[in-house]
């Protein structure tokens, strides 16, 4: 039986590439380097702010004092922008609200930095109850590393990992819930092609948000 589904944020909860290229191309901009096409960000997310900023950079910019000082440039700016154009994908919201009224608990583990992961859910999802929502945080790997998986298994006290399950969008999120050995849904409604998720690991691979809560009860 599924106790709890724990999901990625970008690309699975939130259409977030319009605002978050935007805010990129904003600080590539400013240092008068080239920008990118907002489809182009589809592919330099997924993996943290300083690996976005690194994949946007020319190549003989990529050094990591600089990444980290454009990364907190890009945080400042992207905090303020970050509502601009995001917006849940279609039936996610009744998707949630379905799974908690059938008992199941929730929770958001991203690769997002926290603050911003934490402000997106309670803008968006404040009405939905969700039992951890974890994103990136200092000295602690980000995905595909499993450790954020089990802090959040911690925080919702389910440990079997034969209750959880993990939903996300890209090659980084199978691999987590690989790592972790927990089953992963992989939604093509996000970032990345089906193929990559595929090959990566997805044990599920749904359309659209309703066919999670039909999982979900197949595994009851």
């Amino acid at each position: 039986m599924i106790k709890l589904v724990i999901f990625d944020l970008d690309g699975t909860l939130l259409n977030t590439i319009d605002d978050l290229g935007n805010s990129c191309n904003y600080i590539l901009e400013k240092y008068n380097f080239p920008v990118h096409p907002l489809e182009s960000y589809r592919y330099f997310v997924g993996n943290g702010v300083s690996k976005l900023i690194e994949r946007a950079l020319p190549e003989a910019e990529r050094n990591p004092g600089f990444i980290e000082e454009l990364r907190k440039e890009f945080i400042e700016y992207y905090s303020k922008h970050s509502e601009d154009r995001t917006h849940p994908y279609p039936g996610v919201i009744e998707m949630l609200k379905e799974l908690r009224s059938g008992g199941v608990k929730l929770a958001v583990a991203s690769n997002k930095f926290i603050s911003g992961t934490q402000a997106l859910v309670q803008k968006y999802f404040g009405e939905i109850q969700f039992v951890s929502v974890l994103g990136q945080r200092e000295n602690i790997a980000v995905k595909p590393d499993p450790q954020i998986v089990y802090d959040t298994m911690k925080e919702s006290g389910i440990q079997d990992k034969n209750e959880i399950l993990y939903v996300g969008d890209t090659g980084t999120d199978m691999k987590t819930a690989v790592n972790s050995g927990i089953k992963g849904i992989g939604v093509l409604w996000g970032f990345r092609p089906k193929e990559e998720l595929e090959e990566t690991g997805a044990v599920y691979l749904v359309e659209k948000a309703e066919e999670i809560v039909r999982i979900v009860k197949d595994n009851s």
